[in-house]
């Protein structure tokens, strides 16, 4: 199955022209350099990791210019990719993600503030599964750096952040006899991108 990285919808558009985002410099993803992942304890010993195959985003970004600044994203939740078909489709089910009923999941920038040398901690809305939340994420922004193939300057932009599975009404789990619980609460986020200068 290929990743999917589509171009700015709809939605995507009328968000970055409401916040006067193009007066910061527009990026597009680069698909074959970019990932979102998750990480999250099973059995309480060990860790199953996955990644979402199919999403949608729009970076701009201007270090001089924070207020214009947006990392915005919608995710497809059927694209969860487990490497195990029955686990991908018992978290597409109603039990975990509901991806029929809820098939995006959603981060929309709502400032972004400087935290160092190339971090900056990004507020924005998350939504999934019907239940949006304001979150802060710390992000990294590596570069600019000129791509002599796409031949264009580049970003690398990367964050890592836990997120409580059960604030989003992700809830379905399982004792086990000697204590503990199948599925754990937190999920590790790991997304890791390269972006280029439209």
């Amino acid at each position: 199955m290929r990743t999917i990285v589509k171009g700015l919808s709809g939605f995507m558009f009328a968000v970055l022209v409401s916040s006067g985002a193009w007066a910061a410099d527009a990026y597009v993803l680069d698909p074959v350099h970019s990932s979102i992942g998750f990480s999250v304890r099973h059995m309480m010993v060990a860790k199953v990791n996955g990644v979402f195959k199919d999403y949608q985003g729009n970076i701009a970004f201007s270090a001089t210019d924070l207020a214009n600044s947006t990392f915005d994203f919608v995710i497809k939740a059927a694209s969860i990719d487990t490497r195990n078909e029955a686990r991908d489709a018992h978290l597409r089910s109603p039990d975990f993600f509901d991806a029929a009923a809820f098939s995006d999941i959603v981060f929309r920038t709502k400032k972004v503030v400087a935290a160092g040398t190339g971090v900056y901690n990004v507020t924005g809305d998350l939504t999934m599964k019907g239940v949006t939340k304001e979150i802060v994420i710390p992000v990294t922004v590596l570069g600019p750096v000129f791509n002599p193939m796409a031949k264009v300057d580049g970003l690398g932009v990367e964050t890592n952040f836990t997120l409580n599975r059960q604030d989003y009404g992700v809830k379905w789990n399982k004792s086990l006899d000697n204590g503990g619980v199948v599925v754990g609460d937190n999920v590790e986020v790991a997304v890791s991108l390269e972006v280029h200068k439209k």
